[in-house]
């Protein structure tokens, strides 16, 4: 009998083990030394045959075991057999409202513009390069639909020129501008629809504003029902500012009542403006966290009573823990998307390792500059530096502080974030905020999984 290779941590009076291919087990004090010191004649049947189930101990040929593992670690790492998959065209760093977090409106950002046809056309052109069957192009902005001709064109030219590929479309706008042509437009491609609404009247808008400062959630809330009543899917994501974390139960009920059953809990980023107004928007960690367990609790309370709806963050995260098998979210996988999962291209041409590398570029530097779509290839894109060094900059296995982290099966690193924080590619001691965030949620899923006895059949009806 030997041991498979795990990291640990104590959870209350037990341990908390986890190993590379994202099994786990929860051992009392007393069998956890046992098993460290192998002694495992010490240990009961039950726990024996958990401990082999799960690849923590084996008793077959090293060869053999090697094997067996390798297929879990492959499904636990199954994003790394595809190529570029998500492309986001930002049509336009403009936008009609003034976010308290956005980045689109940074102080140190003056100049405007929108994506014309041919950068467009040309930035599809890559796209198409990417050996991924399946894509998906995402639709940012500022606000999107400032510039609806060229994403009509986008589609349009995309349908045209895919040949054997499919092509998922996505629109993540605040909806102000929505119209009938639009609405029979997203029908026709089945473009989905992703917005943010931030909770009720109240927190929403003094978070998202207009720019002459009028509320946006009475526009938001009659567009999302406008869109579900035309049969388009539509989600929402809701941010995090000071005045939210006093207001769960509002924010799951307004989500409820507008018939949305999947909200995304998102803490802010400090990016932009919202790392120039941290004082006034942002708060702790540990605020953060207090929070999001408020809200999970409240859903899975909802889930009790026949109300299904789940949240973002704890799917990712479950569907590792619970399936071993990971999801293609960008900033929770081990490297990052950054480039090789994900591409941003800018309004002006410019190509940017993903989303957060366009941001750190709107604040005035071009760390996360890939190419151009007037030059560049999707080969001379995977072969720039800048691509490669992200990627081994977030690769969790090699990172000091995560590599023996009993969370790293399941998170992931932004050298984005990590370089915009602290100067460094490379994420630091320093820069905890993130990384708090990420391991508290994890604690606290844990916590409902060990301790509520009927959460894991809510939970796994989640994923």
């Amino acid at each position: 009998m030997k041991n498979n290779y795990f990291n640990f941590k104590q959870w209350k009076d037990k341990m908390l083990l986890t190993n590379e291919q994202g099994r786990y087990i929860l051992l009392g004090k007393r069998d956890f030394l046992n098993l460290v010191n192998k002694r495992y004649d010490l240990l009961s049947k039950e726990i024996l045959q958990t401990l082999k189930d799960r690849f923590f101990i084996y008793d077959i040929d090293e060869d053999v075991f090697i094997e067996k593992v390798a297929n879990a670690y492959r499904d636990n790492k199954q994003y790394l057999f595809s190529a570029t998959s998500l492309h986001i065209f930002v049509m336009t760093n403009a936008c009609n409202m003034c976010c308290v977090y956005c980045q689109a409106q940074d102080s140190a950002q003056e100049k405007k513009g929108k994506m014309q046809e041919m950068t467009a056309k040309a930035a599809v052109d890559i796209a198409l390069q990417s050996p991924n069957e399946y894509l998906t192009f995402e639709f940012q902005g500022g606000e999107p639909l400032l510039n609806f001709e060229t994403i009509k064109y986008i589609v349009e030219y995309s349908e045209q020129n895919k040949n054997h590929k499919q092509i998922q479309y996505s629109l993540v706008t605040n909806t102000l501008l929505l119209n009938e042509e639009m609405i029979q437009f997203f029908k026709k491609y089945d473009v989905s629809i992703s917005t943010s609404l931030d909770g009720c009247k109240e927190v929403h808008n003094s978070n998202r504003p207009k720019i002459d400062g009028d509320g946006t959630y009475d526009y938001v809330s009659r567009n999302i029902k406008w869109l579900q009543s035309n049969d388009i899917q539509v989600g929402a994501i809701e941010t995090t500012t000071k005045i939210s974390l006093k207001n769960a139960e509002k924010i799951i009920e307004t989500y409820h009542n507008l018939g949305l059953n999947h909200l995304f809990i998102r803490p802010l980023t400090p990016l932009g403006y919202a790392k120039e107004h941290w004082a006034e928007i942002g708060y702790e960690p540990e605020e953060f966290l207090k929070f999001y367990k408020q809200c999970i609790l409240i859903l899975l309370e909802h889930n009790r009573n026949g109300i299904r709806m789940s949240e973002g963050h704890a799917r990712i995260f479950l569907k590792k823990i619970l399936t071993g098998y990971s999801e293609n979210y960008m900033e929770l996988r081990s490297p990052c998307g950054a480039g090789i999962g994900q591409m941003a291209y800018y309004y002006d041409g410019n190509i940017y390792t993903c989303d957060e590398g366009r941001m750190v570029a709107e604040m005035g530097d071009q760390m996360f500059h890939l190419g151009n779509v007037n030059y560049s290839t999707y080969d001379d894109l995977m072969e720039n530096r800048v691509c490669k060094v992200t990627c081994q900059a977030s690769v969790l296995e090699s990172l000091p502080g995560c590599c023996d982290c009993v969370y790293h099966p399941y998170c992931g690193v932004c050298p984005v974030i990590s370089y915009a924080s602290d100067n460094s590619i490379y994420a630091r001691e320093s820069n905890v905020y993130r990384c708090k965030i990420y391991k508290g949620i994890l604690d606290i899923l844990f916590e409902i999984l060990f301790e509520e006895p009927d959460a894991e059949d809510i939970l796994k009806t989640w994923i």
